[in-house]
């Protein structure tokens, strides 16, 4: 059968994005060079006019509606427009985005209000984790995102982040005057066990940090 149908539906049919490791362990023994052939025969089959694209994000490949239809699939799941994120909650996930490895003090800093309960909401919709501790008196958690983050904004990585600017007007809220681009990564320190029953206490599942 051919290759690159095979690997079409299997992204298709892959909850989550699927990996070129994950393809080639389901499509032994075609070898990697064969696969990543297929792949980008795909990518240029998406490239016509249709209401769907292959993507690359989050560490895999993805079939994904066009960015300039979402208005009308948004039509079609109006019925989950209250899960929608709140301003402050999309302040939040930026604040942390670009600042990652960051610590809740600091967030509150650079919002200027307290942020306990929204960090709580981004830890439950899983587009946050507790990725250790900062290496500071008192030890505090410092927070980063996560692969459904990635996968939610389509972004391969997080080097994919566009200007802050850009994201915020995007999303449609005005980013918080003390945040600027990303800073180099402090010394994070690892969860022990004792810090991991916490995460998950605060409905995190622990992960290692964002690069």
């Amino acid at each position: 059968m051919d290759l690159k149908a095979i690997i079409e539906a299997l992204i298709f049919a892959s909850p989550e994005p699927i990996t070129l490791k994950a393809l080639a362990k389901l499509l032994d023994p075609e070898t990697r060079e064969a696969i990543q052939e297929a792949i980008a025969a795909l990518k240029s089959d998406y490239e016509r006019p249709g209401g769907l694209q292959l993507v690359e994000v989050a560490g895999g490949y993805q079939i994904v509606t066009r960015p300039e239809l979402n208005e009308w699939v948004r039509r079609l799941f109006h019925e989950q427009s209250a899960s929608k994120l709140t301003v402050a909650g999309l302040e939040t996930l930026a604040v942390i985005a670009y600042k990652q490895p960051i610590t809740a003090l600091e967030i509150g800093e650079i919002r200027g209000v307290n942020t306990s309960g929204v960090l709580s909401t981004l830890l439950e919709r899983h587009l946050i984790k507790i990725a250790g501790r900062k290496n500071v008196v008192g030890r505090p958690f410092v927070y980063a995102t996560t692969k459904e983050f990635l996968i939610r904004f389509g972004l391969k990585d997080l080097g994919d982040l566009p200007k802050i600017e850009d994201m915020a007007e995007a999303l449609g809220f005005d980013p918080p005057a003390g945040l600027i681009e990303r800073t180099p990564t402090e010394d994070v320190l690892p969860l022990d066990e004792a810090d991991e029953e916490a995460a998950l206490a605060q409905g995190d599942s622990p992960e290692p940090a964002a690069s």
